[in-house]
């Protein structure tokens, strides 16, 4: 089985690469703290975010970068485990189960579901702290993954059965949350890129109740 890991493109990538590249970064950016080494290099493409994809307005999105909040401001690496590791009632979990459960529940049916996907697509994560495979980062990564390896309708799947379901209501939370500019600006660019590609791709999300 194949390790999903995170690398910057050299110039020299291949076109699958270049598809890929900006699901790997964004992936990495929801999953990594700000402070671990496999984030520092990531941060200095957030500037270029319009020239990583097809954007249906390239200008806004340019304009968006120029806005972009400090990515390297102190207090970043609390609003990170505010956001994504405190324990109890999160702004914002970043893990499809809690919102497809119906008990809001950690590695419920969805996350089975998923599971069984990545075992059908040989993908496996070297996941940390044992960390739910539907965490929203490492579920970008694993897109990234296939992209980079042409399984177009694996990733399509992905997106329309395992992410877009519920990735919505998870980057509208997350970009309402009172605790970091960064992370609600990340969750923006993130929602028009989805929103974006669904219409590039004329993907169709499966429509399925959300409890959280």
């Amino acid at each position: 089985m194949s390790n999903v890991q995170v690398r910057l493109m050299s110039s020299s990538g291949s076109p699958a690469e270049w598809v890929a590249l900006l699901p790997r970064l964004l992936g990495a950016l929801f999953y990594y703290s700000p402070t671990a080494p496999q984030s520092q290099p990531l941060v200095e493409q957030l500037p270029h975010l319009h020239e990583l994809f097809p954007w249906r307005d390239a200008d806004a999105m340019r304009r968006r970068c120029l806005r972009m909040p400090d990515w390297q401001a102190q207090g970043l690496q609390e609003e990170f485990e505010t956001l994504f590791e405190a324990q109890g009632n999160m702004i914002a979990p970043p893990w499809g189960s809690v919102y497809l459960d119906r008990e809001n529940l950690l590695m419920g049916a969805s996350t089975a579901r998923y599971r069984e996907f990545l075992r059908r697509n040989a993908l496996h994560f070297a996941a940390q702290d044992q960390e739910p495979e539907d965490q929203f980062g490492l579920l970008l990564m694993a897109l990234a993954w296939l992209l980079e390896n042409d399984r177009r309708p694996a990733a399509r799947e992905l997106l329309e059965q395992h992410l877009m379901p519920w990735s919505g209501r998870y980057l509208e939370r997350l970009r309402d949350n009172p605790v970091s500019m960064a992370y609600a600006w990340l969750a923006e660019v993130t929602c028009q890129w989805l929103t974006d590609l669904q219409a590039l791709h004329d993907l169709h999300p499966a429509q399925q109740r959300l409890y959280y």
